[in-house]
């Protein structure tokens, strides 16, 4: 059975994305050039293998350049605290093993690509949820940290920006609505973590709609493979512009199953319009649930055609529509003198249109003789967003560092109290222990040589540059007479490999 995933490598969540090369009609495609047309088709001509070779060639060459790996650091899940709790003591033996294992941050890698010189970056929004700390790398190499510039949860989409002190290459944003099923399309990205990977395929559907999808993503779907960590790259056209921003995929195993689906560049580009402009996206609204009429509908109405969209409910009894006094039952034709196709067509205008602005409703409601066409002018509200409150207008926010942390490298400490003692099994011990890593900070990345995290919950420091610490503030006092440039030595016991016991580890950074 096929499930709908996204494809950032984050922990399992909504959404995955996968689809696959299919270049084996090379052949084929170079003996059907040769072939004569029959009298009754129109000749097709079809380039050489080499020819669309070479134009994969040119087309990676000329966006792999735009192209970033996002690297997320997630922030610490709320997992039950760590103590000397045996299986026989709680019914969720799960819990038991819960409370053994030290809360750690998530880590997860997506994709993404560069559309403005200055550093603005598009990418899907599932790639950087929860995120702690987001590091972009470029083509090149370098590292940079990025800001969230908006979110968009409709479209799934996150703008992201970067400070790299020069001009940077961007691609461009092609017209979406021009695409056609059957052309050739690259999709390029990061998938399992392998940055600048590039794939082809076709363009298998327009327009697709997907389970779970929101009203305003209808897909582009491919075949070109994508995977896991792919979320947020580009799709692209012969021409070298984005035509996409790949974002889920359908899939039976996780991975790639020659299936996947791509936000259209044109929804794209007004949804990075708007973030750019206001910090987020700004729909119009009226309130209301919808279902569209069918030719059973349209023949038990007496409808000239089966168009137009039902309210099937007044959800919002403050909104515009129940303010404007439309019933459960209406039938919604026109929106400012336009024909309503359908239920997906209304919500796309009602949508495109600004909070606040006035618009003309035409609809049809039920009576003894069968329906009598009304008209309204209601002023829009603006729409929901899934998760946000209105409170919350969605600015402009840096993850890394986004303020000062008044904890010690961003460490939150305790003294070792006996009953803290016990839990952590550091009895007879003296030092403060790390009860909490702050994600954000710079300490949190710092490496031990095997790879491993310097510090997590239940260290014990015991001293720092030679200095015996077993109270909280006196550890917090040295911390703050350091300078940035100043070395940094802890003496921490922690457990760690195959012993019951802590053992020492020497943590060694710079202040920063």
């Amino acid at each position: 059975m096929s499930v709908y995933q996204s494809t950032s490598t984050v922990k399992i969540r909504r959404r995955v994305l996968s689809v696959a090369a299919s270049l084996a009609a090379f052949s084929a495609i170079g003996i059907n050039a040769q072939t004569a047309p029959r009298n009754d088709a129109p000749a097709i001509t079809a380039a050489v293998p080499e020819r669309l070779s070479d134009s994969f060639a040119e087309i990676a060459n000329k966006i792999e350049p735009s192209v970033v790996s996002i690297d997320v650091k997630g922030r610490v899940p709320d997992n039950l605290p760590r103590g000397p709790v045996a299986p026989g003591q709680t019914d969720d033996i799960l819990d038991f093993f819960r409370r053994q294992l030290p809360r750690r941050p998530q880590y997860s890698v997506g994709s993404g690509f560069i559309v403005d010189r200055t550093g603005y970056i598009m990418t899907n929004a599932h790639v950087i949820e929860d995120a702690a700390k987001i590091t972009v790398t470029l083509e090149s190499g370098d590292e940079f940290p990025a800001t969230v510039v908006g979110t968009d949860e409709e479209t799934d989409l996150a703008i992201l920006k970067i400070n790299a002190g020069k001009d940077l290459p961007s691609v461009k944003l092609g017209n979406s609505e021009k695409v056609r099923v059957g052309e050739w399309v690259l999709a390029l990205g990061s998938p399992l973590g392998l940055s600048k990977t590039v794939t082809a395929g076709i363009i298998s559907q327009t327009r697709r709609e997907t389970p779970n999808a929101s009203a305003f993503q209808k897909f582009i779907q491919t075949d070109a493979a994508i995977n896991r960590g792919n979320s947020g790259g580009p799709l692209v056209n012969m021409d070298g512009e984005v035509i996409g921003i790949n974002s889920q995929i359908a899939t039976s195993n996780g991975n790639y199953n020659g299936i996947g689906f791509a936000l259209p560049s044109t929804e794209a580009a007004n949804v990075y319009e708007q973030i750019l402009r206001n910090g987020k996206v700004r729909r119009g609204y009226l309130g209301i649930g919808l279902e569209s009429v069918k030719a059973e509908y349209a023949k038990v109405y007496g409808l000239k055609d089966a168009k137009g969209a039902i309210v099937t409910d007044v959800r919002d009894t403050r909104g515009p529509a129940a303010a404007a006094g439309m019933q459960a039952g209406d039938v919604i034709v026109e929106f400012n003198e336009k024909p309503v196709e359908n239920a997906q067509d209304l919500i796309a205008k009602v949508s495109a249109a600004l909070p606040q602005q006035s618009v003309n409703l035409a609809y049809l409601r039920e009576n003894a003789d069968g329906v009598e066409r009304k008209t309204a002018v209601i002023r829009l509200g603006e729409r929901p967003t899934p998760s946000r409150s209105d409170d919350d207008p969605g600015q402009s926010r840096t993850l890394e560092n986004s303020k000062a942390d008044p904890r010690p490298f961003g460490l939150t400490l305790s003294a070792l109290t006996p009953a803290l003692a016990t839990k952590y099994q550091l009895e007879g011990l003296k030092g403060v222990l790390v009860t909490e890593v702050n994600p954000e900070s710079y300490i949190a990345d710092v490496k031990q040589s095997n790879g491993g995290e310097a510090l997590g919950e239940g260290d014990l420091i015991q001293r720092i540059n030679r200095i015996a610490v077993s109270d909280p503030k006196i550890f917090a006092d040295i911390v703050g007479k350091l300078k940035k440039g100043d070395p940094v030595v802890l003496h921490v016991l922690a457990f760690g490999g195959s012993t019951r016991s802590p053992q020492l580890k020497i943590v060694q950074f710079t202040v920063q």
